[in-house]
């Protein structure tokens, strides 16, 4: 569990609803089912118009993993292949064929595969760099979803206070529908600014961060991979590997200052 983005949700939720109960106000004001089927319906709806369905579907599914703790295992990684490296330089590369069903990582599997069937080094970095390129462009339309869902839900929000008006403008005559269509009119604006800023916007940052460590993670596989192929002397190469992951902190401390 990350608890920071826990601890996010939880606070900016929090310190709406309190400033709100200070101010003389109850969370059933702002309970509005027909709010939410405008907002939520009209922002997905928008969404799935711009993006395919299963890139939506996927950019969600890997939304939620923000609230799961990042996967900690660079140590891990660097020890694998320094353990790869050993091997090949007292067995040879093709020993290497073994281990191949003890990796669970495709990436790496794939660049390994390819070591062991003799392919030399550059020609492994142009392959490997290919489909890392290929995934790195797949992954970005995740936050892009994420972005964009935050980009309609406030425009959808202003088309339900419109269309909560236009009912007041309509029962003028009866007051309770005129409370009731300027109720809707407000907390649709709330829906559609809140979730726009509070999950939408956030999630896609944080999803960003997650890619690029993913990203920096294979670059650090083919590398690794590459560097045994080249014969490097394992200790020269855990040094080479732990360059990604004070390089990996530097970048991370800076895209969140930018966010």
């Amino acid at each position: 569990m990350d608890k920071g983005s826990f601890f996010g949700v939880f606070l900016a939720v929090a310190g709406i609803l309190a400033g709100l109960i200070i101010e003389g106000g109850n969370v059933g004001q702002i309970l509005q089912p027909t709010a939410a089927m405008i907002v939520f319906g009209g922002t997905m709806g928008a969404v799935l118009l711009q993006f395919p369905l299963n890139t939506v579907i996927a950019a969600f599914k890997r939304a939620a993993r923000a609230f799961a703790s990042p996967r900690k295992q660079h140590e891990h990684l660097i020890q694998m292949l320094v353990s790869f490296a050993n091997k090949a330089r007292r067995n040879g590369v093709v020993s290497l064929d073994a281990d191949l069903q003890t990796i669970d990582d495709p990436f790496l599997r794939q660049a390994l595969m390819l070591a062991v069937d003799g392919t030399e080094s550059g020609d492994l970095r142009k392959i490997m760099q290919v489909s890392l390129d290929s995934m790195s462009e797949s992954e970005d339309r995740m936050p892009a979803v994420l972005e964009a869902a935050g980009g309609f839900s406030p425009t959808i929000g202003i088309l339900g206070a419109v269309l909560g008006l236009i009912q007041v403008m309509h029962h003028l005559d009866n007051m309770q529908e005129v409370g009731r269509g300027i109720a809707v009119a407000f907390v649709s604006t709330i829906y559609g600014v809140g979730i726009a800023n509070l999950f939408f916007l956030p999630l896609a940052g944080k999803l960003r961060l997650r890619l690029r460590a993913d990203y920096m993670e294979r670059e650090m596989m083919l590398e690794g991979v590459a560097s045994i192929l080249d014969g490097m002397n394992p200790r020269m190469l855990e040094v080479k590997l732990g360059g990604f992951i004070e390089e990996q902190s530097r970048n991370k401390d800076s895209m969140e200052r930018a966010a």
